[in-house]
């Protein structure tokens, strides 16, 4: 691929940024939903339209910090070529269709991010790379899920100590009516965050063929269609992985499950503010881990848990290792 392409090629381009968008809602919709699933608050039928409209209304509430950093503060914009866009998309698709077919919540978020960075050093070498944004990306992987375990413990904690004089019923009853409006705050920032990693990678391949003048920025069409793939690919669900989302890790009534959403939410608010790309998954499964650490150590399974890190922590070397490959071989093919 040259740096610059027809415009068929470009709009082939664009359709398989869209198709990662859908596959990172199918992948993620255990994010937005495995709490409110596992609780029976919500149907899983029911759940998925909740919170695809929820991610779809999500860019009326955010701007667009983290579409800027994924589109230019990972790798220099000004290597980008249609090449290493389609080698990121292609490790990154890859990596999810894998993951979701294995069940592992993994990040699609970092594989996009592993990804972007692969195919850019397999073109320019560590030159390419952005050092801060990559940098903030790669602490996010650690802070995003503890900040999410210490806020649904902290929320845990405090819930308990302004409930104890409640009846279990009338406890549950509360929380299963307040689990709608903490499931809509979690599926907002799901969509907030995760939709405008789509958006960064489409404006920065239209910047890169002169579509967007001197400035980068992101058209309004790019952040529309991106929001409705997300919101497609999370009406569709990923059914594997909300039930390891939801159960396996471990067992929640509707006052955890609120806490575990509402801390997950509080996190992806102020990521998606301060332009970081977080995972969702992270954050939840933190989340998740915290409720359940708040009511006993062993209510947690830890295997599954340490399972689920194993994939976090392979993730980004595996994704650029792909698209670095993939980026030689259109080389070759080219």
């Amino acid at each position: 691929m040259d740096a610059t392409i027809a415009f068929p090629l470009l709009i082939g381009l664009v359709a398989v940024a869209l198709f990662f968008d859908f596959l990172n809602g199918l992948h993620d919709a255990a994010n937005s939903i495995a709490t409110i699933v596992s609780t029976r608050v919500l149907r899983p039928h029911y759940a998925v339209f909740w919170a695809a409209f929820f991610n779809f209304i999500a860019f009326l509430f955010f701007g667009l910090h983290v579409a800027e950093t994924v589109g230019k503060g990972i790798v220099d914009a000004s290597i980008v070529t249609p090449a290493v866009i389609f080698s990121a998309l292609v490790g990154a698709i890859v990596w999810n269709i894998v993951t979701w077919v294995a069940g592992i919540p993994s990040s699609s978020s970092h594989a996009l991010i592993g990804g972007l960075v692969g195919a850019g050093v397999a073109k320019a070498g560590t030159g390419a790379i952005v050092w801060s944004g990559l940098g903030k990306t790669v602490a996010a992987i650690v802070l995003s899920p503890a900040t999410g375990f210490v806020l649904a413990l902290v929320l845990v904690l405090v819930v308990s100590w302004l409930f104890v004089r409640q009846t279990p019923f009338a406890v549950d009853n509360t929380f299963r009516v307040l689990q709608f409006f903490s499931a809509s705050l979690y599926s907002l920032g799901h969509g907030g965050n995760d939709a405008q990693k789509t958006m960064g990678i489409i404006a920065v391949l239209l910047y890169s063929q002169g579509m967007l003048g001197q400035s980068f920025y992101v058209p309004l069409w790019v952040v529309l269609t991106c929001q409705s793939a997300l919101a497609l690919g999370t009406l569709l669900g990923g059914w594997r992985i909300v039930h390891t989302m939801g159960s396996k890790i471990t067992r929640l009534n509707p006052m955890q499950g609120f806490c575990a959403e509402t801390g997950g939410a509080i996190t992806l608010f102020a990521a998606t503010w301060l332009g970081v790309p977080v995972s969702t998954t992270h954050t939840i499964t933190g989340a998740i881990i915290g409720v359940g650490a708040a009511r006993r150590v062993s209510a947690v399974r830890w295997g599954i848990a340490g399972n689920i890190v194993v994939a976090w922590v392979i993730t980004l070397p595996a994704t650029a290792a792909i698209s670095a490959l993939t980026y030689l071989a259109t080389r070759l093919a080219g």
